[in-house]
C-alpha cells in the first residue's frame, strides 16, 4: 500500500478514539469524521473535517444517510495500482481514503434492553458502517480497516515504524477481522428478526448462526488422536467456564473442561456451601454443609475410591481448612468462585493441579446462559431449551407422608439427580449422596448400583430417580435395602403398581410431574 494520507473515522464506541486520532494527526494524516465523532474529536482539539463538508452533501433522514456517497465509496474501492481506476478517480475528482476506523450501532445491546420497541431495534441497524467496512476490507491491499479499539495501538505503532505504511500481513489480518465483524453483525440482525417474526414468534429461528471465538487450541480431544480447540460465546461479556481464570496447574485438557462444566453447573444448584466430586461428567459424591470444608468432607466420603483423579466443584470461595483436606487427594482440577490466600498457598505445592476461579454471571447474563443447549449430530444440530425448571408439582402419592428431614433430603437428591446421566438414581441422606447409579440401560440396574455403592447406609436413605419407574422392580430393590423415601416424576402406565409397592415397604413417595433425562 501507499503511505496513509487520509483516514475516515465513524465510531459509536468512542473508547480510545481520541488517542488514536491524535496519533494519526501526529503522522500528518488528514482525518474525516461523521457527526458525533466529528464533534467528539474536534472538542478534544484534534483537527478534523466533517464528512458532509467533504462530500458536499449533508447528513439526511435522521442520520440514515451520511457516508453513502460516491466520494466515500470511490475513495475506498479504487485500486491504486489500476491505471483505469486512477483515471476515473481523477476524472470524478475522487480523493483516496487510506484508512477507515468504524464500529457499529449497538444492535445486540439494543435488543437486550427490557421492553425495547421494534422501531428502536430497526433504527439500531447500521447501514453506512458495514458498507464502509466491507468496501475497505475488500480493498485491503490499499486500505486499512479497523473495527475494534483493541487494534488502535498496534496499528499506530506499525505506522510509526513503517513511516506511515502498513505491511501486507497486517492489512490482511485487519481485513479478516472486518469481515468477521460484519458477518457477526448481520447474523445477529437476521436471527433476531427471524425469532420475532409475525404471526407466530418462536424462540427457534429458521436459521441458526453460531458466533464463537477461539480461546485456545487444546493438546488433544477426548483421546490423544483427536485434535481439539476451546471456544467461547462471541459478541458478549465472557462468562462461566469459558471466562474462568486458571490460577495454576497444567494446561486444561478437553476432558478437564467438560468435567469442570459438570461440576460448576451442579454446585450452583445449592444456596448452602456445596461440593461435588466429578468423574466422567457424573457426580460420584455431592454434599452440602454448614461450612465448605464440611461439604467437601461429606462429598469425598460418599465415594472415596472414585474421588481419585477427579474434578471438584465448589460454590463458595475455597478457604484454608478446605484446601488442607483437598491437598491430601490427587485431583485433576478444581473450580470455585475464588481461592483465598491461605488456600492458594496450601495448593501451590501441587504444581500440576489446575485451579479455576469462575465469576458467577449477573442475573441477566445467567438467563441467557441457561437459555439453550446445542448438540452436534451428523449433518446438523439439535437445539433445546436448558433444563432449568426443577419440578412442576410436589404430590405425595403414597399413604405415608414424608417427614421434614426426608423432604429436605429428597429436595437435595432431586437437585443432584438432574445432573447424572440417565438412567439416573441417587441415594442420599443428611445433605450428601450415598450412592449414585448412572447411565445404565435399565433403571433397576441403576438402583442396584446405587445401593451397592451406599452399602448399609442405604437403610433410611432417600432415593431420587430422574424419570418414572416403568416397573415395580426398582421399588422392590429399594425397599429391600431399607430406603425410606422416593422422589420421581411419575407418569408411568404402571404408576398404580409402583405406588402399591412403595406402600408395601412403608416408603413415602413424591411425584414431581417433571423428569430430568440427561443424555
Amino acid at each position: 500500500m501507499r503511505k496513509i494520507e487520509r483516514a475516515l473515522i465513524s465510531v459509536f464506541d468512542k473508547t480510545g478514539i481520541v488517542d488514536f486520532a491524535r496519533g494519526l494527526a501526529d503522522l500528518r494524516v488528514e482525518i474525516l469524521a461523521t457527526g458525533s465523532t466529528y464533534k467528539h474529536l474536534s472538542s478534544n482539539g484534534i483537527a478534523v473535517r466533517e464528512v458532509s463538508d467533504y462530500t458536499g452533501f449533508p447528513e439526511i433522514l435522521d442520520g440514515r444517510v451520511k457516508t453513502l456517497h460516491p466520494r466515500i465509496a470511490g475513495g475506498l474501492l479504487a485500486i491504486r495500482s489500476n491505471p483505469e481506476h486512477m483515471r476515473q478517480a481523477e476524472e470524478n475528482r475522487l480523493q483516496m481514503i487510506d484508512l477507515v476506523c468504524v464500529n457499529l450501532y449497538p444492535f445486540v445491546e439494543t435488543i437486550r434492553k427490557p421492553g425495547v420497541s421494534f422501531e428502536e431495534v430497526i433504527e439500531n441497524i447500521d447501514i453506512g458502517g458495514p458498507s464502509m467496512i466491507r468496501a475497505a476490507a475488500k480493498n485491503f491491499q490499499d486500505v486499512a480497516v479497523l473495527t475494534s479499539p483493541a487494534d488502535y495501538s498496534s496499528v499506530l505503532n506499525a505506522l510509526k515504524k513503517g513511516s506511515g505504511i502498513l505491511d501486507h500481513e497486517m492489512l490482511l489480518n485487519l481485513s479478516r477481522k472486518a469481515f468477521l465483524c460484519t458477518a457477526r453483525y448481520d447474523a445477529q440482525i437476521a436471527q433476531h428478526l427471524s425469532k420475532s417474526s409475525e404471526p407466530e414468534p418462536t424462540p427457534f429461528a429458521p436459521n441458526l448462526f453460531l458466533d464463537f471465538e477461539k480461546i485456545a487450541d487444546l493438546r488433544y480431544g477426548e483421546n490423544p488422536h483427536q485434535k481439539a480447540a476451546f471456544y467461547r460465546w462471541g459478541g458478549q461479556k465472557p462468562f462461566g467456564i469459558a471466562a474462568a481464570r486458571q490460577l495454576q496447574g497444567k494446561e486444561l485438557s478437553y476432558n478437564n473442561i467438560v468435567d469442570l462444566e459438570a461440576a460448576w453447573e451442579l454446585v450452583r444448584e445449592f444456596e448452602s456451601p456445596a461440593c461435588c466430586v466429578i468423574k466422567h461428567t457424573n457426580p460420584c459424591g455431592t454434599a452440602i454443609g454448614g461450612t465448605l470444608s464440611e461439604a467437601y468432607a461429606k462429598a469425598y466420603a460418599a465415594d472415596p475410591l472414585s474421588a481419585f483423579g477427579s474434578v471438584i466443584g465448589f460454590n463458595r470461595p475455597v478457604d484454608g481448612p478446605t484446601a488442607l483436606e483437598l491437598s491430601k487427594l490427587f485431583v485433576e482440577a478444581v473450580a470455585a468462585p475464588s481461592f483465598d490466600s491461605s488456600a492458594a498457598e496450601l495448593l501451590s505445592s501441587k504444581k500440576n493441579l489446575r485451579l479455576l476461579a469462575i465469576e458467577t454471571p449477573d442475573p441477566e447474563q445467567q438467563l441467557e446462559a441457561n437459555q439453550y443447549q446445542i448438540r452436534r449430530i451428523s449433518g446438523g444440530l439439535l437445539v433445546q431449551e436448558a433444563d432449568s425448571v426443577l419440578r412442576s408439582e410436589m404430590k405425595v402419592t403414597t399413604r405415608r407422608q414424608p417427614s421434614q428431614e426426608e423432604l429436605q433430603d429428597l429436595d437435595f437428591a432431586w437437585r443432584v439427580v438432574k445432573h447424572v446421566k440417565s438412567n439416573a438414581i441417587v441415594l442420599a441422606r443428611g445433605g450428601k449422596t450415598l450412592g449414585v447409579g448412572a447411565g445404565q440401560m435399565s433403571r433397576v440396574d441403576s438402583v442396584r448400583i446405587s445401593i451397592q455403592k451406599a452399602g448399609e447406609s442405604a437403610r433410611g436413605a432417600v432415593l431420587a430417580s430422574d424419570a418414572f419407574f416403568p416397573f415395580r422392580d426398582g421399588i422392590d430393590e429399594a425397599g429391600k435395602a431399607g430406603v425410606s423415601a422416593i422422589i420421581q416424576p411419575g407418569g408411568s402406565v404402571r404408576d398404580d403398581e409402583v405406588i402399591a409397592a412403595a406402600d408395601e415397604y412403608g416408603i413415602t413417595m413424591i411425584s414431581t410431574g417433571l423428569r430430568h433425562f440427561k443424555h
